[in-house]
């Protein structure tokens, strides 16, 4: 298998554990909270996201957060994946900002996507293919020194 046809398998693999973080509530969103979740229960948390786009690579504070998540998670044996396209990721979060007169004012502040935390604290990790893809996939990654192997989601 190419290595195209393996990253857009292991993009279909994350958008199916992402719906079923979802639907199971075993997801953490934000910089802040993921900080929190990963302070008190490291055990339970499976899959960690860092999602940026070119604009946030220039972001020297939220660089220093990723070091510091990265580090943690590594030092915990939390697999990490870097997702290059945020957008794709607030849209299958379901977090999309509405366009709608309460967003043109600034009511609401948009989602803080750069960190996503996956728990799976009822069952096992390997009971779930998907789950089970993605974490072959950061080991291999791994094993070839990429320590944050970054994806793409597929568009739809």
């Amino acid at each position: 298998m190419d290595r195209g046809t393996w990253m857009d398998k292991v993009g279909d693999a994350l958008e199916e554990v992402l719906s079923k973080a979802l639907s199971q509530r075993t997801i953490t969103v934000g910089v802040y909270e993921a900080a929190k979740l990963l302070n008190v229960d490291p055990d339970n948390v499976v899959l960690c996201l860092l999602a940026a786009d070119e604009d946030d690579d220039r972001d020297v504070a939220l660089q220093i957060h990723f070091t510091l998540i990265q580090a943690f998670c590594c030092e915990n044996d939390i697999d990490i994946l870097r997702v290059s396209n945020p957008g794709r990721l607030a849209e299958l979060l379901l977090l999309e900002t509405d366009a709608g007169p309460a967003a043109s004012e600034g009511a609401e502040q948009p989602p803080d996507l750069h960190c996503v935390l996956v728990t799976n604290p009822h069952s096992s990790q390997w009971k779930d293919p998907a789950l089970s893809q993605l974490i072959c996939f950061c080991r291999e990654s791994r094993y070839m020194d990429q320590w944050v192997p970054v994806i793409n989601l597929p568009e739809r």
